[in-house]
């Protein structure tokens, strides 16, 4: 399942990557990622909010966290690859209709 859990995060990251505004660096544990968002021009709280009503993918804002959590989402990968494939694509696509 480390083995699992590692490629998950690896392709994650990286199509995190890709999308605009994005930047991500690569998480040492556990099953989350944390990008930064600030290139995006949004805040963290009302882009989690959109990302979940308008492309239907679940993020918490950085500032769950603290108030240092300010641009930045968090995402879980503890989920499919075929999921988290999805969720990409449907970021991938609400950004390039919104920023």
């Amino acid at each position: 399942m480390c083995a699992e859990f590692k490629r998950r995060r690896d392709v994650f990251v990286a199509g995190l990557n890709r999308i605009k505004g994005f930047s991500c660096r690569m998480p040492k544990g556990a099953f989350y990622v944390f990008p930064n968002i600030t290139k995006t021009g949004w805040q963290s709280k009302p882009l989690a909010d959109a990302l979940l009503e308008q492309a239907g993918v679940a993020a918490l804002s950085g500032t769950a966290f603290g108030e240092f959590g300010e641009g930045y989402l968090r995402f879980s990968v503890a989920n499919s690859l075929e999921n988290l494939q999805h969720a990409l694509d449907r970021i991938d696509q609400w950004t390039k209709q919104n920023l």
